[in-house]
């Protein structure tokens, strides 16, 4: 990485590469094959193709290329059980308002007027029908080479994206509107992801972290 670094407005991070997308990130963008990492049991997983290919140490520095403009949902009919294996969601929405056309049996005309997006119709007090957003990273080195890396997909569940945070480590929508309070955007800062020891080890949060650089 580059030795060059500007200060965050708050002191405590630091901001990385260019603030305006690289030649080289809209490349990765443009790769139509993406790998996943998936956090689950306290471990990031790398998949490739549905296979697991190895795993990466928490916390893990990245830069977020991407994200889904919409909160997406999905609804499972079969209780959650984070050991399965991974199958397609009985009814799910890409913006979280009406289910998708492809949806053979959907749960609701809306997503608002919808039984399953009832507190108490999943487990406990829970809504049985899920939120998640999108997410694309890369590894940092990645952006200083001439040859293009991979791009990590991460799919963030609804502890990962709500709530408000603290010590300058949030879950992601706060996470976003703290890195453009700072007057930067997400593809400018190296991002630290690390899972929620309050929560469960699903769970993560993310910081923008000091890059010394090389």
């Amino acid at each position: 990485m580059s030795n060059e670094v500007s200060i965050f407005k708050s002191g405590d991070v630091a901001l990385a590469a260019k603030k305006t997308p690289s030649a080289l990130t809209q490349a990765l963008m443009k790769k139509s094959r993406l790998k996943r990492i998936v956090a689950k049991n306290g471990i990031l997983r790398r998949l490739a193709n549905g296979e697991e290919v190895g795993k990466l140490k928490s916390p893990l520095r990245v830069v977020i290329v991407n994200a889904a403009p919409e909160i997406s949902r999905t609804f499972y009919a079969k209780t959650y059980d984070p050991n399965a294996e991974a199958t397609a969601p009985d009814c799910w929405s890409p913006d979280g308002r009406h289910p998708d056309a492809s949806v053979k049996a959907p749960q609701s005309k809306t997503c608002e007027t919808c039984p399953k997006n009832i507190a108490g119709s999943g487990q406990g007090n829970t809504k049985a029908c899920r939120y998640g957003r999108r997410i694309a990273v890369v590894l940092p080195d990645d952006l200083d080479t001439n040859v293009a890396g991979d791009v990590y997909q991460m799919q963030l569940s609804a502890k990962s994206i709500f709530g408000k945070g603290s010590n300058h480590t949030f879950p992601f929508n706060a996470y976003i509107d703290y890195v453009f309070a700072n007057g930067s955007d997400l593809e400018s800062v190296v991002t630290e992801i690390s899972f929620n020891e309050d929560n469960d080890n699903q769970t993560v949060l993310f910081k923008a972290v000091i890059v010394t650089g090389k």
